[in-house]
C-alpha cells in the first residue's frame, strides 16, 4: 500500500511540474509594451486573484519581470507590479517619455540638429532604434511619435535599458 501513495505523489507531481515553468526562453527582465487598451493588473497569476488596476492606454511600455505559464509578472514606469495574462501584451517596443519638462524630437541625435517637434510628459512613442552608446550615436534613440521621426535622450524616456541596443 505504500508503494502506491509514493506513485500517487509522483504523478501529480510530475503533472504539476510543467505549468510551473516560464512558458518562453525570452531575457527576464525585458520590455514589451500593452496590446489591448484594456488590461487588468492582478495580484497574482490566475484569474482568481482579484484585479490591482486597469491599465487603459494601448501601447504602453511595461517591463516583464517573471513569468509563471501564461502569466507575466509586469512593473510600470512607475514602479507599480503585478501579473498581466500574456495574451495582453505585445513584442511592439515603445517608449514614455517620463522628464517632468515637454522635451523635443530632433533630426538628428544632437540638440544642435532641426527640432522635429515638442513631446510631453507622458507620451507614447515608437521604438524604432536605440544604437548603443558605444556605436557612437551617444545615448540617443530614433521614434516616432504621432507620425514624427526623430531623435530623443535615452535619459528621459522609460521603456529601453540604459546601454541596450534597439535595431
Amino acid at each position: 500500500m505504500g508503494w502506491l501513495r509514493v506513485m500517487v505523489v509522483v504523478l501529480v507531481a510530475g503533472l504539476a511540474a510543467p505549468s510551473a515553468k516560464a512558458q518562453t526562453d525570452l531575457p527576464i527582465p525585458r520590455f514589451v509594451s500593452l496590446g489591448t487598451s484594456e488590461a487588468n493588473l492582478r495580484t497574482g497569476p490566475g484569474q482568481r486573484y482579484p484585479i490591482e488596476w486597469v491599465y487603459v492606454r494601448e501601447g504602453l511600455p511595461i517591463e516583464v519581470v517573471a513569468e509563471f505559464d501564461t502569466w507575466r509578472r509586469v512593473r510600470d514606469w512607475e514602479g507599480v507590479e503585478g501579473w498581466v495574462h500574456q495574451r495582453l501584451l505585445s513584442g511592439r517596443r515603445t517608449v514614455i517619455q517620463i522628464s517632468d519638462v515637454i522635451e523635443t524630437l530632433y533630426a538628428e541625435p544632437t540638440v544642435d540638429s532641426t527640432p522635429v517637434a515638442r513631446v510631453e510628459p507622458g507620451v507614447i512613442a515608437d521604438l524604432l532604434a536605440c544604437p548603443a552608446p558605444s556605436e557612437g550615436v551617444g545615448d540617443w534613440c530614433f521614434l516616432s511619435v504621432d507620425g514624427q521621426r526623430g531623435w530623443m535622450p535615452r535619459a528621459v524616456l522609460w521603456g529601453v535599458y540604459t546601454a541596450e541596443a534597439v535595431e
